[in-house]
């Protein structure tokens, strides 16, 4: 598989509800970073950050992925309920680096989407 691939088929796990599986698609010390929020280092640290965001699987809209050696962008739309149940939506571009086939680091910018 090509890390297109990859991410697609570890964002098709994570939308299905199926965390563990998205989490096979990424390195034991993979790094998350939340520009201008949080980072997140580890599978376990992953691990954690989505049995709480996640409650319910996410709903992505992948409008462009964009793939140059070990990185590929996805940009597009995210919503995902809140605590309180309401859906919030979000504008996203993540930059994934890949490592030996795996998603090695993250770099995702984040913006809700108020004009919903």
């Amino acid at each position: 598989m090509n890390n297109k691939e990859v991410l697609e088929k570890a964002n098709a796990a994570v939308s299905s509800g199926d965390n563990e599986g998205f989490l096979y698609y990424c390195t034991d010390d993979t790094k998350w970073i939340f520009i201008g929020d949080k980072t997140l280092q580890g599978k376990q640290a992953v691990r954690e950050y989505m049995a709480v965001e996640y409650v319910e699987p996410p709903i992505f809209k992948v409008e462009n992925l964009i793939a140059e050696g070990d990185f590929v962008t996805a940009i597009g739309t995210i919503s995902l309920k809140d605590t309180n149940g309401k859906m919030v939506h979000y504008f996203y571009s993540d930059t994934w680096q890949f490592r030996d086939g795996k998603m090695a680091e993250l770099r995702a910018f984040v913006i809700e989407d108020n004009s919903k």
